[in-house]
């Protein structure tokens, strides 16, 4: 994609971001065709945030979620530090139209991992894992009917990234427990409930992070140390609305809350 063209793309998204408005589609004389076209403005939004990157998102990564957004994969999103929150603060809900909340296993890196010609192998990953968290993640689209706009133009959009909250890190046993069969409960305002499992997430949590760390490579990417890595949600996604509390329970690996403002 030519570079003034993503440049126009990402002005056009960033400039929606900030004023809470929609959009049907990218014009089509800068709309990416491609993945690697929606990642390069991707990195551009990143860029006009001027905001440093605490981590990265994965969208998608159960069959069910990708039917819904059509599309036939993963897709990756840069999560930006004024959009992540602390359990003790209230998270802005005016102007979500996604209005469902994740419950989502989420990584801190200890080392760098450069792009790099061979995959990296799952081991290799984990070596380079410091502390595994629970966390919510608050997605949010700038299309009006996001289901409908394929996977070049959702990465273009962050891949839906918005709000994110970060739970304490799970006891260091984490690392002898099958996150796979790993139960997870999401609850809304203590009432509404959605149970799932790690195997929701690509099979596996651990999965889902090393696809991101080589499809990051493959677009030569890297992921920093500290960064945090969230995986995708290992429950259906639980429908909010303002004022709600959200709580995220990953039994023994602990809890995440979040109140909507």
């Amino acid at each position: 994609m030519e570079d003034h063209k993503a440049k126009e793309a990402a002005a056009l998204l960033w400039n929606a971001w900030t004023a809470g408005t929609m959009m049907d589609a990218l014009p089509g004389h800068c709309r990416p065709a491609t993945i690697e076209d929606g990642y390069e403005v991707q990195a551009q939004i990143a860029a006009l945030s001027g905001q440093a990157q605490f981590g990265w998102k994965i969208a998608a990564t159960s069959k069910a979620g990708q039917v819904h957004i059509g599309v036939d994969g993963p897709l990756a999103g840069r999560l930006l530090q004024n959009k992540i929150y602390a359990e003790t603060a209230k998270v802005p809900f005016a102007g979500n139209e996604m209005r469902v909340a994740e419950a989502e296993f989420a990584f801190r890196i200890r080392s760098n991992l450069p792009p790099r010609a061979n995959p990296y192998s799952q081991a290799e990953v984990l070596d380079a894992v410091l502390s595994l968290h629970p966390a919510i993640e608050i997605p949010n689209s700038r299309y009006r009917d996001f289901a409908r706009a394929g996977a070049p133009q959702l990465i273009a959009d962050n891949a839906c990234a918005h709000y994110f909250v970060l739970g304490k890190a799970s006891p260091e046993t984490w690392r002898n427990i099958d996150l796979a069969e790993h139960r997870v409960t999401a609850t809304v305002a203590g009432k509404l409930t959605q149970e799932g499992k790690g195997a929701n997430v690509l099979g596996d949590p651990r999965i889902a992070l090393t696809w991101l760390v080589n499809e990051l490579s493959r677009l030569k990417i890297g992921i920093a140390a500290h960064q945090v890595v969230t995986t995708g949600t290992c429950v259906i996604p639980v429908e909010i609305g303002s004022g709600d509390h959200v709580t995220a329970d990953f039994g023994s690996l602990g809890h995440v809350e979040s109140r909507l403002g």
